[in-house]
């Protein structure tokens, strides 16, 4: 095929769901400052998460990425979010505020406000979470010109759009981005907010995602080679940046190993893994761990790193702005 679109010959059905609208609600100062001083490492071994001590934070084997600070605060560096107990819980358990403080109340031995109180999850409870995708805008406006301005071609977003792997939200206009299972059914969607006006704009992975799949590009049995990046961003800028890319690559959607493992489970015909990550701290210690880990699995493992920037898509970017400023220099001169 010629073209990143011809690639994908299969295409979904979009899928979508009602959204609930979230109620109002005030709890007391006294609820809040319990629910916000939550131990998190006790909170997440509790969810089923396993955790482990590094030096002075706390982090997860399910997230490298993750970094809990004097018991109380978290970060996850592979996508700038980060709180307290009471926004964990609504990123990574799918609950609205009124639930995450209600479920840290009774996790604490206080009484919930809502009878009857919610049933405390376990990490396997929460992988039942039903799933189902956001509802679909009627046009990919927003999202096809938030691409454009991180750098990300017009043909690997078309690509991307038709093969149901990237659509725009109805409610918010996020960018979803779909992971697919081999069957073609959507199990998995990370949503990217298309505003960034003060600094990074919201990310976050829709309830009842399975993990352990995210977001992949299908695998084309004639390669021997899968490409893994951090998030669907990087690997459509790798895509734009190496237009030969049309297949074989994983974006982890943060560090948890889960969805590579998946894939090369699902594909035992390849041998080579290609790491992609980005070259911030967390970034360069996944890839030392990941290297060494399936080295020792028999696997050839390379690195690719961007030339500059922390990531692909800013690499991408400080590209364009240098051949924009090379084309305005050779205007000048003439």
């Amino acid at each position: 095929m010629g073209c990143f679109e011809g690639f994908f010959s299969f295409h979904w059905k979009k899928e979508v769901t009602n959204i609930k609208q979230k109620t109002a609600f005030r709890f007391t100062d006294e609820e809040m400052e319990t629910a916000k001083g939550t131990d998190l490492p006790d909170l997440l071994e509790h969810l089923g998460y396993n955790v482990r001590r590094v030096g002075s934070y706390y982090t997860t084997k399910e997230m490298d990425s993750l970094r809990i600070k004097d018991r109380r605060t978290w970060k996850r560096y592979s996508n700038g979010t980060g709180g307290d107990s009471i926004t964990f819980l609504q990123e990574f358990c799918g609950k609205d505020f009124r639930e995450a403080v209600n479920y840290l109340l009774e996790f604490n031995g206080h009484h919930s406000r809502d009878p009857p109180t919610p049933r405390l999850k376990t990490a396997e409870a929460e992988k039942k979470t039903v799933f189902t995708l956001p509802i679909a805008n009627q046009d990919q406006r927003r999202v096809f010109a938030y691409l454009q301005k991180r750098g990300i071609s017009a043909q690997v977003i078309r690509g991307f759009i038709k093969a149901g792997l990237l659509y725009e939200d109805s409610l918010h206009h996020n960018c979803v981005f779909v992971g697919r299972e081999v069957g073609g059914k959507a199990v998995f969607a990370s949503k990217r907010g298309t505003y960034d006006l003060n600094g990074s704009g919201f990310k976050g992975d829709v309830p009842g995602s399975d993990k352990s799949v995210a977001f992949r590009l299908p695998c084309d049995s004639a390669l021997d080679w899968v490409a893994v990046f951090e998030a669907p961003i990087d690997l459509m800028s790798f895509c734009t940046l190496h237009r030969q890319v049309r297949s074989n690559a994983v974006a982890l959607c943060g560090l948890y190993q889960g969805p590579l493992d998946t894939y090369l489970r699902e594909n035992p015909h390849l041998k080579r893994i290609v790491l992609c990550l980005d070259a911030d701290g967390p970034g360069r210690e996944a890839t030392e761990k990941f290297r060494a880990e399936y080295s020792q699995k028999g696997y050839t493992v390379s690195t690719r790193t961007p030339a500059h920037g922390k990531d692909w898509n800013e690499y991408l970017q400080q590209r364009g702005r240098a051949k924009e400023r090379g084309e305005q220099n050779q205007a000048i001169a003439r």
